[in-house]
């Protein structure tokens, strides 16, 4: 192979590798898509984006779905949208959603709720078709005791005005089974819920509880209510069996109090004995004195004897006649 041959090969090769990489770092074939569907682009603001480290085709891709759809944006703004974070093709998807359906949406609050968080193109699709919400079963009493359980369905439709720093699906649920049990809570009997379940809807929908949620609240319906427990019978069985462990302990207490005093009067009883056993002693040891000192004669003592024996047969006589009695009564 000559030298010429040689040069040849080499400045194809060359200019080969150099076109691969002008066609992988300059879109030209989406440059040249987006002329064809009539989107104004120029080549050094692609070749920008890659600088940017932005991708072209997440821009031009739904900067010709918009143009197609009538909708007059600019890449500056969707490539601003990219690099703040958001979902770009998501945001176009839902402007041309609401310009479908008649509703006045600007890229500015779309990208904004697109960058809160929310799924803007989902909150569109809401706007037109509401969305029912199902709320778990909600326990609630009435006035009679009757436990209540309520589920109810809530059709709401999303606020496009309010989807930034609106609540949640779970505050239209909080919020409904708040309602739900001020409903029931204020009925007489369980009944009367039982035969109007609207009115639970109606007290509901009458406290505006949509106010400050990123929906509008279009209906409540009940879907099913059963009768639970009744809560007023168990409390008083409660209240009652409290009550009863409270007369209890103050009887305990009293008892106890009693069982103090008897073994306080035993005690006293006790003490009273040994001072008339003591008292019983020095009887003859006084009567000794006085007998010589010769102030007790021979017939009082004599006296004092035929007394104690006297006593102490009349005490014989009322222990046979007691002991008689209680034989009787065991018979």
């Amino acid at each position: 192979m000559d030298a010429a041959t040689l040069s040849f090969l080499l400045t194809v090769a060359l200019g080969v590798v150099v076109l691969s990489v002008f066609f992988t770092f300059v879109p030209v074939m989406l440059w040249i898509s987006a002329l064809a569907s009539g989107v104004p682009i120029g080549i050094i603001t692609l070749v920008g984006m890659r600088l940017r480290r932005v991708l072209p085709a997440r821009i031009v891709n739904p900067l010709i779905k918009a143009r197609k759809a009538g909708i007059d944006l600019s890449s500056n703004q969707l490539e601003s949208h990219y690099l703040a974070g958001g979902n770009v093709d998501r945001v176009v998807d839902a402007l041309i959603a609401a310009e479908r359906a008649n509703i006045d949406l600007l890229f500015e609050r779309a990208a904004a709720i697109d960058l809160a968080g929310r799924d803007v193109l989902e909150a569109v699709q809401m706007s037109v078709n509401p969305k029912v919400i199902e709320t778990p079963f909600v326990a609630a009493v009435a006035r009679d005791g009757i436990e209540l359980k309520a589920k109810a369905r809530v059709t709401v439709r999303a606020n496009i005005d309010r989807l930034v720093g609106g609540a949640g699906e779970e505050t239209i649920i909080a919020r409904v089974g708040e309602g739900i049990v001020t409903s029931v809570g204020s009925a007489n009997s369980h009944k009367e819920v039982l035969e109007n379940p609207d009115r639970i809807s109606r007290t509901v929908l009458e406290k505006g509880l949509d106010a400050g949620t990123a929906f509008e609240i279009l209906s409540i319906d009940i879907a099913d209510v059963d009768v639970g427990r009744n809560i007023g019978a168990n409390l008083q069985i409660e209240q009652a069996e409290a009550d009863k462990q409270i007369s209890q302990a103050r009887a305990e207490e009293r008892r106890a109090m009693a069982v103090a005093f008897e073994q306080e009067m035993k005690a006293r009883v006790q003490e009273m004995q040994a001072k008339v056993v003591e008292a019983e002693a020095q009887v003859p040891q006084a009567m000794a004195e006085a007998l010589k000192h010769g102030k007790l004669g021979v017939m009082d003592y004599l006296n004092m004897k035929n007394l104690d024996a006297d006593t102490e047969m009349r005490q014989s006589f009322g222990q046979q006649t007691g002991n008689r009695d209680q034989d009787a009564d065991k018979k």
